[in-house]
């Protein structure tokens, strides 16, 4: 237990957050905008206040204690708290208005979800959009997002989680690989093709075996961590792939196969923690894409 001399301050307990979540002090410094020797004065004064350890100090960075990691969820109240204070205060003068993380797989974010967010922010002058879209899936636990789209929803912790849109991954060839191969009429036809998909290491998502519809094992001529890539070595013939409709360039370097026979189906999942989708600015962002897969159904699925 914290053998507490003093109440602990907010602005230290936010230094512990951004400490906890960056893992070194110069990344928590980059978030804070201080020094960093400054993070590192203030969590000595919240240690000698709490009479506990909160992190291990090593030279690769700063990891929680378990005293640490007893505070972190009461720290994330307070932190919900005054961002939703922040936001009824200024709820008077502005609806909307401050900066919204959202993560979002590589191709979605770019191609679909970018277009969508610079429309809505010309109706909303005081907001501001991080987009972040990365080979892996955001880590809203330790609060890299204020919102993310994920093909695998939690299953602990306190977090709003909407089905956001199912979709479907058809199989793709490239006219010149196609022209270079014997017809392909059937799923019996692509054994012994070349195949274009993931490094099989370096999946963010066990959702991502997509090849795992075709019956057998692929052989892979060509893997990227990114689908974006993937879509580019496919449409210069390397090999066929599968991808969801939004991902195929509208140029005719890719035709769909096979289209009514073989598809794989997956959903994606919209999540936000519970204290940060009760700001007005985390909602307003979440229902724009509410609207995504009603607005745009040929993103998903093909007619």
């Amino acid at each position: 237990m914290f053998r507490m001399k003093t109440l602990p301050e907010w602005t230290d307990l936010r230094y512990f957050l951004e400490l906890a979540r960056a893992g070194t002090l110069s990344g928590a410094s980059r978030r804070l905008e201080v020094e960093h020797t400054t993070v590192a004065r203030r969590i000595d004064r919240l240690e000698a206040q709490l009479g506990a350890t909160l992190f291990d100090r090593s030279r690769e960075g700063y990891e929680l204690t378990e005293m640490g990691q007893a505070l972190l969820p009461h720290a994330e109240a307070m932190e919900g708290a005054a961002l939703a204070a922040q936001d009824e205060v200024s709820s008077n003068q502005v609806s909307v208005k401050g900066v919204v993380r959202l993560g979002t797989p590589e191709v979605l974010g770019v191609m679909v979800i970018a277009p969508m967010l610079a429309r809505f922010l010309e109706s909303h002058p005081d907001l501001s959009i991080d987009l972040l879209v990365q080979p892996r899936f955001v880590n809203l636990a330790s609060r890299e997002a204020d919102l993310s789209i994920t093909l695998d929803a939690p299953n602990t912790g306190r977090y709003m989680v909407t089905r956001l849109a199912p979709f479907r991954l058809y199989l793709y060839g490239a006219p010149s690989y196609l022209a270079r191969h014997p017809p392909i009429r059937s799923r019996a036809d692509l054994v012994g093709h070349d195949f274009v998909d993931y490094v099989q290491d370096r999946l963010a998502s066990n959702e991502l075996h997509f090849l795992d519809e075709l019956g057998f094992t692929p052989r892979r001529r060509f893997c990227c961590t990114g689908m974006s890539g993937q879509a580019e070595a496919a449409a210069a013939g390397m090999g066929l792939m599968m991808a969801p409709p939004y991902v195929i360039p509208k140029d005719g370097r890719l035709v769909p196969l096979l289209q009514d026979e073989l598809f794989a189906e997956r959903a994606y999942y919209m999540v936000a923690p519970v204290d940060l989708y009760r700001l007005p600015r985390v909602r307003a962002v979440w229902n724009l894409l509410r609207a995504l897969p009603d607005t745009q159904p040929e993103l998903f699925r093909l007619p």
